[in-house]
């Protein structure tokens, strides 16, 4: 594997809620929403959107799973494969993605998610029949996050608030999460896609 990016691991410590929060407080727009709610394939609707789809690994690697990452799927302190993305179009970072497989469901077939490098995570889920995905929630990050500072390594604009989103997907009854922020200038920001 490369080297692996300074800031890795970036981790998500929001508060993730259920959109129907988010919409009541009219916080979001209409295309934010329509984005952070599409429950097909990221890197599909991403990859419509530009010539050039890539991936740049920031680093994998075996931890616990953090208290502020844990869910009813996964418990604090087991064991998962944490792997963290950025998503370009056109060499632009669009998102900024961060998944959390337990060891547990690395087994069989899904041995292959460890050791998918520069591939996307999300075209191999959706290429796999069994695909269930569980609620989405989603959360905003203030200048003041970790993902901020990624934001500001790369040289992006600063921007108040990073919307994202994460949900728990399951294959052959093995969970995995995985959480996307749309990084500033993203097409999830721009009324017109």
């Amino acid at each position: 594997m490369s080297k692996q990016h300074p800031l890795f691991p970036i981790t998500l410590s929001g508060s993730w809620q259920s959109p129907s929060y988010a919409k009541q407080r009219n916080e979001i727009s209409t295309t934010l929403l329509n984005w952070l709610l599409d429950s097909g394939s990221l890197t599909m609707r991403l990859r419509a959107n530009c010539q050039q789809f890539r991936v740049e690994l920031l680093g994998q690697r075996v931890q616990a799973c953090p208290d502020v990452e844990a869910n009813d799927t996964i418990k604090a302190g087991e064991q998962v494969l944490v792997r963290e993305v950025l998503l370009y179009c056109d060499e632009k970072p669009q998102v900024f993605a961060r998944s959390l497989l337990p060891l547990s469901s690395l087994t069989g077939e899904e041995q292959k998610l460890a050791d998918l490098g520069t591939q996307s995570l999300g075209q191999v889920l959706f290429n796999n029949p069994s695909l269930q995905r569980q609620n989405i929630e989603i959360a905003n990050f203030a200048v003041d996050s970790s993902v901020s500072l990624l934001v500001e390594k790369l040289a992006l604009p600063k921007q108040e608030q990073l919307w994202g989103r994460r949900s728990i997907f399951v294959l052959e009854d093995k969970p995995l999460m995985v959480a996307e922020v749309f990084l500033p200038n993203a097409f999830a920001y721009q009324e017109d896609i």
